[in-house]
């Protein structure tokens, strides 16, 4: 059998509750019904056409923007400029504490401040978001392995005072400014040298809190990697047991949970590790177990390899891709679908265009070094924005109209006796969705 059969048996294999479960779910949980009353200015009826064309998506689609302007040449910038909001809306800066405030007291915001590999200024990115409807979130407030050397050796107490203004520098940048914050990420892992304060039992509590005070108007995220196996599962691995402790321990203001979703595992290793990794069947059993929490879930990091630049293997990747975008979607708990790096060569712990060190031999990227497009961005892209898109003509009778769509922003033009008017609606899962609309 070759890889393509055995990647798509993933999905072809699923149980039939699970095919129902995804179909079922995105018309249920991801689309809502409009009630739209429409008069005229006289205060009369309106009869004719509305014309309903989506905008943009409620639900967030993500990609960390750590290459922006960060490329050899302007035109591979200028194309990846261009190719990141042609998917996304949502866009993962870098907030790594050890690379934004390298030298004590001279934090990297600016946008012309020395430059880091995979490390744009947060400005810079901030900036381009908010100038391209995309939303900014931030990753991450404390991650321990990103601790700079000159707090690394410090005792808790000052740890914790240098941590706080950090915060708070942050917060009087940023808060009004980009709506969602990671606070901690990565406490379960064992790798790297730890912090004396990462060992305190208030750790995570003391996170949240600070977070709290400095951010009480943002979305606080949780994040974590390496969870999708049968322990993940149930109630009873680490990081259920972690957020199950600081719910209560009297932490009020976590509102997401955050799964990474990187399947970094040998090409060799594939098949028996991609069965249980991309079973519909076993992302419901997460998604459904952390649900119980009765917060919201996101997948905020996602790495779907290609292994390689064959075309077979390209396209194993753009059916997988689709594979777990469509579960995810389905779910009702999640608000967010976050891939990690757009380009492939470009990705951590390697040289730019070197394929066999780092990640970068996962060949991860939607699109490929030369910023060429792979067939996971093309398919990726229908499935956003044509698939996953409301655009219709409907009625309007005795001033009254309705549709169902997708939940996100949309145009509404009414069409009467060859004269048109133009309006903007918000769908959302969290309002009543009836709008009144005079022409």
């Amino acid at each position: 059998m070759s890889r393509r059969e055995t990647a798509l048996r993933y999905f072809s294999e699923q149980s039939q509750a699970s095919r129902v479960r995804a179909e079922s779910g995105i018309e249920l949980y991801r689309k809502g019904d409009a009630k739209i009353t429409v008069r005229r200015a006289d205060g009369e009826p309106f009869s004719g056409v509305l014309r309903i064309n989506q905008r943009s998506h409620e639900f967030r689609f993500g990609a960390n923007i750590f290459m922006l302007d960060e490329f050899e040449s302007r035109e591979k910038n200028e194309i990846y400029r261009k190719k990141f909001p042609e998917i996304f809306n949502l866009a993962t800066v870098p907030f790594y504490w050890s690379d934004l405030e390298p030298e004590e007291g001279k934090p990297r915001f600016a946008a012309d401040s020395p430059r880091i590999y995979r490390r744009p200024a947060t400005d810079l990115c901030v900036d381009y978001c908010l100038e391209n409807g995309i939303e900014p979130k931030c990753h991450c407030l404390n991650y321990d392995n990103f601790t700079p050397s000159w707090v690394k050796d410090e005792p808790v107490s000052v740890h914790k005072r240098k941590l706080e203004k950090r915060f708070r520098e942050i917060a009087e940048r940023y808060a009004d400014r980009i709506p969602m914050f990671e606070v901690t990420n990565e406490t379960l892992q064992g790798y790297g040298t730890r912090t004396k304060f990462y060992y305190e039992p208030d750790f995570l509590e003391w996170s949240f809190r600070m977070a709290d005070r400095y951010f009480p108007l943002n979305k606080l995220v949780i994040n974590e990697y390496d969870l999708w196996n049968p322990t993940g599962y149930t109630d009873r691995c680490a990081y259920y047991m972690q957020i199950e402790r600081l719910l209560r321990n009297g932490i009020t203001h976590l509102d997401s949970i955050g799964m990474q979703f990187h399947s970094f595992f040998p090409l060799e290793a594939e098949e028996g590790a991609a069965r249980q990794r991309y079973s519909p069947d076993n992302l419901y059993l997460m998604m459904d177990n952390y649900a119980r929490l009765g917060l919201a879930e996101q997948i905020t990091e996602m790495t779907i390899p290609a292994y390689s630049a064959d075309p077979e293997d390209e396209d194993i990747q753009a059916e997988l891709l689709c594979g777990v975008y469509r579960t995810f979607f389905s779910h009702p708990s999640m608000e967010a679908i976050i891939y990690w790096n757009l380009v492939d060569g470009y990705a951590y712990n390697a040289e730019p265009g070197d394929v066999t060190a780092g990640e970068n031999r996962y060949f991860g990227g939607l699109l490929r070094f030369d910023m060429s497009e792979k067939p996971a961005y093309r398919k990726l892209k229908k499935m956003i924005r044509e698939e996953w898109h409301t655009s219709c003509e409907i009625p309007v009778i005795d001033g009254r109209a309705s549709f169902r769509g997708f939940y996100g922003d949309y145009d509404v033009t009414a069409v009467s006796d060859g004269t048109e008017k133009s309006s903007v609606i918000s769908l959302s899962k969290e309002k009543k969705n009836e709008f009144t609309m005079t022409v």
